[in-house]
């Protein structure tokens, strides 16, 4: 997969997925636009690649996302790849014990961004690009402990859908269903630093392929839902899970 040339947004850039992403377009060919909320994060990702830059992007702010847009016109004449990856994970318990702003939280990270983004981004996108969005496989296979965060992916993958029909065939639009990985989310879910051998187990038990995802996995996910390799699916949701959707 080559991408010389395009122009490629990726938000939540500065770590995890969005780091590995950002990464894997870089080194095939593409001028990447690293953004995320950590804006010294992402300058740290943009610094190790070919002709990359930065924006501080609150997802949550609709205006953040015209302002980027036109950053993007004013410096490379237009968008041809979006990776919406930024996402936000509350902590895990209970649904009825998490604060209610915690709950809008999630819509307004993981699933309204996602609107930002074909909103403002489209106009600028000319035909034959695309969009691809992080989603979760708690989207489609919940479990306990991660309601809120599960019901906002499972919006990110229904949103995918009806954007994809409303922009075809000039712009498709597709999305990624990662599972668990031991990145920034981790963190937030537990608030623990490092995973506890027994926890991974317990996760690693659950997913057929012996193991967690990894950053390249999601990153070499988005990459081909991008490219011309891909360029008859819309509307698709790739499961990037080792299997643990299967039952």
């Amino acid at each position: 997969m080559r991408f010389d040339g395009k122009r490629v947004i990726v938000t939540g850039g500065a770590s995890g997925f969005g780091k590995a992403i950002s990464q894997g377009f870089a080194e095939r060919g593409a001028r990447v636009m690293v953004t995320d909320i950590d804006i010294e994060g992402a300058e740290a990702v943009a610094a190790e690649l070919d002709g990359a830059l930065t924006f501080r992007l609150d997802v949550t702010d609709e205006d953040a996302h015209a302002q980027l847009a036109r950053l993007m016109v004013d410096t490379w004449g237009g968008i041809d790849i979006v990776a919406a990856n930024a996402g936000f994970a509350h902590r895990m318990g209970s649904t009825l014990d998490i604060p209610t702003e915690e709950f809008d939280l999630m819509w307004a990270v993981n699933t309204r961004s996602v609107y930002f983004a074909a909103k403002h981004f489209t106009p600028h996108m000319p035909p034959g690009s695309s969009i691809v969005s992080t989603a979760s496989i708690g989207g489609k296979r919940p479990r306990p402990g991660l309601t809120p965060y599960n019901t906002s992916k499972a919006a990110t993958i229904m949103l995918t859908r009806g954007l994809a029909e409303e922009f075809a065939p000039d712009i498709r639009v597709n999305c990624v269903a990662p599972v668990a990985s031991e990145t920034r989310f981790f963190e937030r879910a537990t608030g623990l630093d490092k995973m506890p051998d027994e926890m991974r187990e317990a996760v690693v038990e659950g997913i057929p392929m012996g193991r967690m995802s990894d950053p390249t996995d999601v990153a070499n996910a988005v990459m081909y839902l991008s490219s011309d390799e891909a360029r008859f699916l819309t509307g698709v949701c790739l499961d990037v899970d080792g299997g643990r959707s299967i039952s």
